[in-house]
């Protein structure tokens, strides 16, 4: 089973924030040991960043934001002040024996201290030593931090995300929710993964150097490759899709759906299910290219179409007819919904101080057959003198 997949594979995670830890967390769910380093004081930032927080089972004054909760399970916390040259010791010591390290401090604050992968890879050669930055480590701006807002706008996501200008609402915008830095620790993952199979190869370990940078450039994906094929820049679509049509939101009689349509066969069903087959038909719409240069004659078809009958009346002949749709969930109707449940989606982990903790299963696992590890309290596991 992958939950045991790295049993034995020690990690030393330094990091903070979403990136590093997202990263660390996927290591600890496929069966690595993952010691997280913290200031004694301060711990990881995101241990603040709330509310919302749960607060202790017991009756203590402990708490945890539910933000440090969705990046740090399966981990134990230690607390070392490496600025000191006895903190800075235990961590060398705990860095010779490890197989993983995990950083995104600023480019040379750990080489002050002999924390840098050059100073441990000649204690450890088999060290796979993992920097996470916003820059990467070398260029004009490799010594500027950065957050993932800012790698939003600055690699391009944000120019093409939001309503079209000339429209209510438009303007830049960026996701709900920090898709820089979680692809960031995807991609730390499988560059980790990757180095300790060709460590098994060679017997050397290696330095990664993963920049937020980098990853939210090829988070472009199409848009990125749009621009290169054409060198016209992306234009805000609000819900729509460059390359597909139909493919954005309408307006039901009673709310919202996703109408998503891939390809002709599909506009062919749908338009049948809407009763306009003529549409399937127009030589304005017969194929995906004549459909996106014609999309404001459509959409506005479409727009008029959708109000006559109720979202359940849409989809269920949808379904019938075997057209993509999606529904526009909350949270709430997210993790009630039946799929979601069937899935195992919500998983509990329990903490003997916090008591039950909410949790998401990894979706690279099945359900885990084994307890889950909960996010530890600052210092849980800070050997006691």
């Amino acid at each position: 089973m992958l939950h045991r997949a790295l049993e034995g594979v020690r990690v030393l995670d330094l990091s903070r924030i979403l990136a590093g830890p997202w990263c660390t967390q996927n290591l600890a769910d496929l069966g690595a040991d993952v010691v997280k380093v913290e200031h004694p004081q301060r711990g990881d930032d995101t241990r603040g960043w709330g509310p919302p927080y749960m607060t202790a089972g017991d009756g203590s004054e402990q708490r945890m934001s539910a933000y440090f909760i969705s990046c740090n399970r399966g981990k134990e916390s230690v607390s070392i002040d490496y600025s000191n040259p006895e903190g800075a010791a235990q961590l060398i010591e705990l860095a010779r024996h490890a197989d993983v390290l995990v950083e995104n401090y600023k480019v040379g604050t750990l080489k002050r201290y002999g924390l840098d992968y050059a100073s441990l890879k000649a204690i450890n050669p088999r060290l796979i030593y993992l920097s996470i930055t916003g820059f990467g480590q070398d260029g004009p701006m490799a010594d500027k931090p950065g957050y993932d807002y800012v790698f939003q706008g600055m690699g391009g996501l944000m120019s093409y995300t939001g309503q079209p200008d000339g429209s209510p609402g438009a303007g830049p915008l960026r996701t709900g929710v920090a898709v820089v830095d979680v692809s960031t620790g995807m991609y730390a993952t499988s560059a980790v993964l990757a180095a300790l199979f060709q460590r098994q190869q060679t017997g050397e370990g290696q330095h990664l150097d993963i920049a937020l940078l980098d990853v939210a450039v090829a988070l472009n994906a199409n848009q990125g490759a749009n621009y290169l094929v054409s060198n016209e820049n992306p234009q805000r679509s609000g819900n729509a899709h460059p390359n597909c049509a139909p493919y954005e939101v309408f307006r039901c009689a009673d709310g919202y759906i996703i109408l998503a349509i891939g390809n002709d066969t599909q506009f062919a069903r749908f338009c049948e299910v809407a009763g306009r087959s003529d549409l399937a038909q127009d030589a304005r719409y017969i194929t995906n290219s004549g459909r996106i240069e014609n999309l404001p004659a459509l959409r506005a078809v479409l727009t008029d179409l959708f109000p006559t009958r109720t979202r359940d009346a849409w989809t269920t002949a949808f379904d019938a007819a075997g057209v993509p749709w999606g529904p526009i969930n909350t949270m709430e109707e997210v993790f009630a919904h039946p799929q979601v449940q069937h899935r195992q989606m919500r998983q509990t982990a329990m903490h003997p101080v916090m008591g039950a903790i909410p949790m998401v299963r990894n979706p690279m696992l099945p359900s885990n057959p084994n307890p889950l590890k909960p996010p530890p309290l600052l210092g849980e596991h800070t050997p006691q003198a």
